[in-house]
Order: structure tokens, then sequence, then C-alpha cells
């Protein structure tokens, strides 16, 4: 795992192999991981070397630590391409993991502007807001905060929300949906989104931002999600 006489650095070194023997499946999740002592000694480096290395695969989710037990092989990240329109529940069953929902809020509200700007709709029009937690494997994943026009979906309910909510559209409501556009970009969780997702206030999170469409054009809605960065990372296909 470390040759001393290459040019790269040994942490780096320690990190690339630690990371490989983890995907490559000799380490895996759970795994309790040597400590920075036994590595230092192992490989005849600095403890400040082996911490360094450490810090970084903790930071990119590989490990995790638990104070006064140690290092340990983290849960994987959940690799989402960006390309398709899915649903979270079709993504997590395309992956074998049980997705589940947890409503934290539904209720109706009006439309301020940034929600009117998103679903072309009149400014106070009447609009339902759902603010759920989604779940693979029964852990948190997501924290979704989702509108729709009342008049465009006037049966939903709590219950039927409480599933794929674009089966619900298209197989239960009878609307097709065509395609949507989306954002996403880096921040850090705030302190009630560290509650509601279990993670630290400040941990890294992906923020994304949807609007979906209908065929005829019409907006469907409009969902603003906060990921964990420790359990999801998104990929894009580009052809030149």
């Amino acid at each position: 795992m470390i040759d001393k006489s290459s040019p790269l650095p040994i942490y780096y070194q320690l990190e690339k192999g630690i990371k490989d023997m983890i995907e490559n499946g000799h380490l895996s999740q759970g795994d309790t991981l040597p400590s920075e002592r036994e590595y230092a000694e192992m490989f005849e480096v600095s403890r400040m070397t082996v911490r360094q290395a450490i810090n970084n695969l903790v930071n990119d989710g590989y490990l995790t630590r638990m104070r006064g037990k140690g290092t340990f092989v983290a849960s994987q990240k959940i690799e989402q391409p960006l390309k398709g329109l899915t649903s979270f529940s079709e993504d997590m069953r395309a992956r074998n993991m049980e997705p589940a929902t947890k409503i934290i809020d539904f209720k109706r509200t009006n439309a301020d502007p940034e929600i009117t700007d998103h679903l072309k709709v009149s400014e106070g029009s009447e609009v339902y807001e759902l603010k759920r937690v989604r779940l693979a494997d029964q852990l948190p994943m997501a924290y979704e905060t989702l509108y729709i026009s009342t008049s465009l979906v006037p049966g939903l309910t709590m219950e039927s929300a409480m599933g794929s909510f674009y089966q619900y559209i298209e197989h239960s409501v009878g609307l097709k949906i065509k395609n949507a556009t989306q954002t996403l970009e880096a921040s850090n969780a705030r302190k009630v989104e560290g509650e509601i997702l279990q993670i630290k206030e400040g941990a890294p999170v992906l923020l994304i931002e949807r609007t979906s469409f209908l065929e005829n054009g019409t907006p469907l809605e409009y969902v603003k999600s906060v990921y964990r960065g420790d359990r999801y990372k998104f990929t894009i296909e580009m052809d030149r």
C-alpha cells in the first residue's frame, strides 16, 4: 500500500489504498479499521500522516468515526445518474432498496412569488405544501418540500403522498409527466435539516430544485430537496 520511493505523498497512498479496499470489497460496510497508531506502526509513518488520510476518507464519506469505539467503513453512497425523469421510489427499488416516506407536514397554503414563478399560477393561488422525509432501507436520504396547485390535483391527500408521487399522478390522476428542469448545488445542513436527516448541523448536503411539467407544458410541481452528502452522489454522462 505504501511506496516511500514514490513521488506521491504517503498520506495519499494510504488514502487510496484504503479506498481501493472498500471499492473492491476487501473492506465491507461496518468493518473496523486499525487505529492510527496501528497504521503508523504497520507502515512506519507518522500518526499525523495516517490522520490526514483517514480524515480525507471520512470527509469523502468512505469512513465514519464513533467516539470511543473507532473508525468504521461507512455505508456507500447511492449513485444517481442525472438522466431520465424518475421518482425517488423508482430509483430506490431499482437498487433493491426499500423506499419509505415520513410526512412532516401537509397543508394548503397560498403561493408566494417564488412558487408563483415556478408553477405559473397567480400570486396568492391555493397550493399544497408537502414536507416529507424520503428513506431507503429505513435510513433518511432526503428532506423534500413539494408544492403543487390544488386546482391541478384537487384530490391530493396525505395518504396518496406517502408513496411515489409520480405513480400517483400518472396512474391515479391520469396526468402524463413529460420532463423537468433541475438545479443542484452544494451546501451545509441547517439545524432543522440535520435533525430530520440524522446528520450534524453544518454537514455537507446537496440542494436540488426541480420543476416538472406535464405533456401540455403545464408545470406540475415545484420541489426543493436536501440530500445527505454522505449518502448520495450524482453522475452525469456527456457526449462530445
